[in-house]
């Protein structure tokens, strides 16, 4: 399929490695220019050379952690006027409820809402002006289901998903859409981190503790980056423009319900 976006330029965040390294490729295999950011220059420049090699688009780099305000006027900067916006962010860590402090949650805030907000409120205004935009924002299956050891993640993406419910609707008629892809388990440098937290918490292995997760997938795997990305190519193409503050759930069948 034609996505129709050849030519043009994306901001996608957090896109040396793992998930966001996905939509990056699916987005350049559609044509569309990027800019690139991540926190360790060398994973970053390794995989933008590999994805001007592969798919002949612009790509510019910016080393920066998007989470710091130092770190968003560095990557605004460098991006300029951009298409596409696709934020994303590590995870807080796992723990208990009686773990966490004040601190702990504004850090998570930080990470997994301000700082997609404050690219939101940067790029979307161009994107109105100029009559076409895509906000993908990189969540997590827990706004829909919530990871009793993920409860930062929780409560950190849930504020976003509400921000992102009303700010969809107020820009939509200017032809920006801004949208939410809920990852469940997918084989990245995360689902390592918690396999690991599974297995030192167990006593088992960490194959057993992978294939024990793996067990509560009706698709019986992990996601694949590749495929993930692909879902968000798609969202950001002309196809999804009467898709507006929707929240699209990739995890395999795992979470069971019908909304």
């Amino acid at each position: 399929m034609d996505l129709g976006i050849s030519g043009k330029r994306a901001l996608v965040c957090a896109s040396s490695k793992g998930l966001g390294r996905g939509c990056a490729e699916a987005l350049a295999q559609a044509g569309v220019n990027l800019v690139m950011n991540a926190r360790g220059s060398d994973a970053l420049e390794a995989t933008a050379a590999d994805i001007r090699a592969t798919y002949g688009v612009e790509v510019t780099t910016v080393a920066a952690d998007v989470t710091t305000a130092e770190g968003q006027a560095k990557v605004l900067e460098a991006a300029g006027q951009v298409d596409i916006l696709v934020t994303n962010a590590g995870g807080p860590p796992p723990g208990m409820w009686t773990d966490w402090d004040r601190d702990d949650f504004i850090n998570a805030l930080d990470a997994n809402m301000l700082a997609p907000i404050a690219l939101i409120k940067a790029l979307v205004p161009g994107m109105m002006d100029r009559g076409w935009g895509r906000v993908v924002n990189i969540t997590s299956v827990s706004v829909k289901a919530p990871i009793p050891v993920l409860g930062l993640s929780n409560a950190a993406r849930a504020g976003l998903t509400g921000y992102v419910a009303g700010t969809a609707r107020q820009v939509a008629g200017k032809g920006v859409t801004i949208n939410n892809l809920l990852p469940g388990i997918h084989a990245t440098d995360r689902a390592v981190a918690l396999d690991t937290g599974v297995s030192q918490q167990q006593g088992i292995s960490m194959d057993d503790a992978k294939a024990q997760r793996a067990a509560t997938i009706p698709a019986g795997r992990y996601g694949t980056a590749m495929e993930f990305g692909q879902t968000c190519a798609f969202m950001c193409s002309q196809h999804a423009g009467f898709m507006v503050g929707q929240n699209v759930l990739l995890d395999g069948g795992a979470s069971n319900q019908v909304m």
